[in-house]
C-alpha cells in the first residue's frame, strides 16, 4: 500500500468486530456532478429503500452496531450519526442526496446502497501515515464554521482518523475536515469502507469491488487497487 493506515489496539478493543477495506486510486478525473452520477445516487436511494423495507435506517442491525460503538466512546449517536446513517436519512427524505462532485457522488452512492460508512481522502493532502486512534483531546481539527476557518479539538477518548498534521475525521466517520476532502482538482485518493459486526466481511468486500468498478468507469485509465479487508 502506498499510504500506510493503521488501527490502534485501543480502537480494536473498543470494537472487536471492526473491519475496513481500502481502495487506492491514482490518475482520477474529478469534476462537477453529472447526470450519470445523479442517476447513480437515485439508484442508490432506491436500493436502500428496498434494503430497509420501510424501517428507519437506525433499526438496521449494522447501523445499530455503529450506534452502540459511538455510545461506547462517549458520543451521542442520535445527535452525531455515523456517515452512513446520516446519508441514508437524507436519501429517504424529500430533499434527497446532495450532489457534490463526481468522486464524492460515487462513494456516497456506495455508502447508501450498501448502508456502510465510506470516506474519501485526497492523498496529496495527507501528511504521513493515517491512523485510527482514540484522541487525547489535544489534537487539532481544522474545520470551517460561519465561513471562517477554525480549530476544534476532539473529546478525550473520541475515536478519530488522523495523520501527522492533525485529525482528518472526527467521531470515527462523522465529520471530515476540509483539508483532505476530495475536490474537483483531486487526482489521487484513498477510500475507506468501514463495517462492524454483524455485517459479514464479504459484504464489505462486495462494496469495495463495486466502488472500484465505478471509479474505473468514471475515470478510465485510473490505477485502482482494492486491498484485502483488515
Amino acid at each position: 500500500m502506498t499510504l500506510t493506515l493503521t488501527v490502534s489496539d485501543e480502537v480494536r478493543a473498543l470494537a472487536p468486530g471492526f473491519t475496513h477495506v481500502v481502495v487506492e486510486a491514482d490518475g482520477l478525473v474529478n469534476g462537477p456532478s453529472t447526470d450519470a452520477t445523479s442517476a447513480l445516487l437515485d439508484d442508490a436511494a432506491r436500493r436502500l429503500a428496498e434494503r430497509l423495507g420501510g424501517r428507519p435506517p437506525h433499526e438496521d442491525a449494522h447501523m445499530a452496531a455503529w450506534r452502540e460503538t459511538y455510545t461506547a466512546f462517549g458520543s451521542k449517536p442520535s445527535r452525531t450519526r455515523n456517515s452512513a446513517e446520516a446519508l441514508a436519512k437524507r436519501a429517504l427524505s424529500d430533499a434527497g442526496l446532495p450532489r457534490i462532485n463526481v468522486l464524492v457522488d460515487v462513494y456516497n452512492a456506495i455508502s447508501v446502497a450498501h448502508l456502510i460508512p465510506v470516506g474519501g481522502e485526497d492523498t496529496d493532502h495527507i501528511r504521513g501515515a493515517m491512523r485510527l486512534v482514540r484522541a487525547t483531546g489535544d489534537e487539532d481539527f481544522v474545520t470551517v464554521a460561519g465561513g471562517e476557518e477554525t480549530v476544534e479539538h476532539p473529546d478525550a477518548g473520541e475515536v478519530v482518523w488522523r495523520d501527522d498534521t492533525g485529525v482528518t475525521c472526527r467521531r470515527w466517520n462523522w465529520r471530515q475536515g476540509p483539508r483532505t476532502r476530495l475536490t474537483e482538482q483531486s487526482a489521487s485518493a484513498v477510500f475507506l469502507l468501514e463495517s462492524l459486526a454483524p455485517m459479514p466481511v464479504g459484504d464489505v468486500e462486495s462494496a469495495g469491488a463495486e466502488l472500484a468498478e465505478l471509479l474505473a468507469k468514471f475515470s478510465p485509465g485510473a490505477r485502482i487497487t482494492v486491498h484485502a479487508p483488515e
